[in-house]
């Protein structure tokens, strides 16, 4: 293109001299207007030669006032930059404004959804579980767990946490389900144990008494029990159901607000830690979970990466269909968002201007011809076109005024 332009130029000085040489010699009348585009075509492109050579460095090597513009104004362009940036593209309103309109949720959302995606994330969050797992170091964990996680568990009064636990048990009814357990397994067991009794009411029974009576006796005694396990199991409104969950709801109350019982509760937490095999417990958890992790992160079909997968597609599902989640978490975006650009807007456009700052200027000047110069070639040669035109036009005009 520089090529083109300086060609252009060329040809309309050579046009230029040789028409000017007819036109001495008693050349035709029309050969006036031809020297009068070729000088004005002349006349623009050196004009424009001269700007665009002036942004990048001095025409010709001469200290002219205003030219190299960009080598010896490259930190000034970078401020520039930076605040037009900071103040077009980093204004809060403007990022809440993109944020809504580019529905972040929605297209997340639709994204994850899909089963293939969610196994996608759950691999990478599989690899960078192993990574994280595999370089900390055994014994580092391991003392933070001594050190510091022990100790906040000690400091911390384990009744009222744990009695809100309890409370929030009981308003679902999840225990129902472990009550229910309990009762089958008392059955059972009653059931399965009609010798034990025999033995029991023969150990306790008199010498005088006959055996063929404490027979009877056992018997009746076993199935009073068995009956009453029986009733317990299939009777969900049976008072010692209702007793059991009074209880609970009592003892739910006592942790969180007796003084004696969250006493009481501390020195078995107490007991509890200091016993030597939970202390040989916690000293090897870390080692028993890195193995469990690794393994789980390892393995495709693991319970825990399905488990992931599935976390995954149901929010995105979620995500999908409800509008009042979606509306949540575009508004947390867009907060956090606001909140960045906010407070650390600064920051971020410094990053543009302190990049600029380390460009060496002459390097900057080059790769920045190299990107737009193409352009600012089509500059030089329209000049040169557009002042030819001119020159054609001022001359006829001027002949048509003024000529004889």
């Amino acid at each position: 293109m520089k090529r083109f332009a300086t060609g252009l130029l060329l040809l309309a000085t050579v046009i230029f001299l040789v028409s000017r040489w007819w036109e001495v010699n008693d050349g035709p009348a029309w050969i006036g207007y031809v020297r009068a585009t070729a000088e004005a075509g002349m006349v623009g492109a050196l004009a424009d030669w001269f700007a665009v050579t002036a942004l990048f460095r001095r025409p010709l090597g001469l200290p002219i006032p205003h030219t190299a513009i960009i080598p010896t104004k490259k930190d000034m362009i970078g401020d520039s930059l930076g605040d037009f940036v900071g103040e077009n593209f980093l204004s809060e309103d403007v990022v809440r404004d993109k944020l809504a309109r580019v529905q972040v949720s929605q297209r997340v959302g639709a994204w994850i959804g899909q089963e293939a995606n969610a196994s996608r994330i759950t691999a990478e969050l599989a690899t960078a579980a192993r990574g994280v797992v595999t370089v900390l170091r055994d014994e580092d964990v391991q003392e933070v767990i001594e050190q510091i996680l022990v100790p906040k568990l000690l400091e911390r009064p384990i009744g009222p946490p744990l009695g809100t636990v309890l409370e929030g048990v009981l308003a679902d009814g999840s225990h129902l389900r472990l009550v229910d357990l309990v009762c089958d397994r008392a059955y059972d067991w009653v059931t399965a144990n009609h010798d034990m009794v025999l033995r029991v009411v023969h150990e306790r029974a008199p010498s005088w008494s006959p055996r063929f009576v404490d027979d009877l006796i056992a018997d009746r005694v076993y199935l009073e029990v068995q009956n009453f396990a029986w009733n317990v199991k299939t009777d969900p409104e049976h008072p010692l159901r209702k007793a059991v969950d009074r209880f609970l709801v009592e003892f739910a109350t006592d942790l969180q607000r007796d003084p004696e019982t969250i006493e009481r509760a501390e020195r078995i937490k107490f007991q509890i830690i200091g016993h030597p095999d939970v202390q040989k417990f916690i000293g090897q958890a870390w080692s028993t979970v890195k193995v469990m992790i690794l393994d789980a992160a390892a393995d495709p079909s693991s319970a825990l990466r399905n488990r992931v997968r599935d976390g995954f597609i149901a929010l995105g599902t979620r995500l999908s269909n409800d509008t009042e989640l979606r509306d949540k978490v575009d508004g947390w975006l867009a907060d956090a968002a606001g909140y960045v650009v906010r407070h650390y807007r600064a920051e971020i456009t410094t990053l543009i201007t302190d990049t600029v700052e380390r460009w060496d200027a002459e390097e900057t000047s080059r790769k920045v011809e190299l990107q737009v110069g193409r352009d600012l070639q089509f500059i030089r040669i329209n000049g040169t076109v557009v002042g030819a035109l001119a020159g054609l036009v001022i001359y006829t005009v001027g002949q048509l005024a003024f000529g004889s």
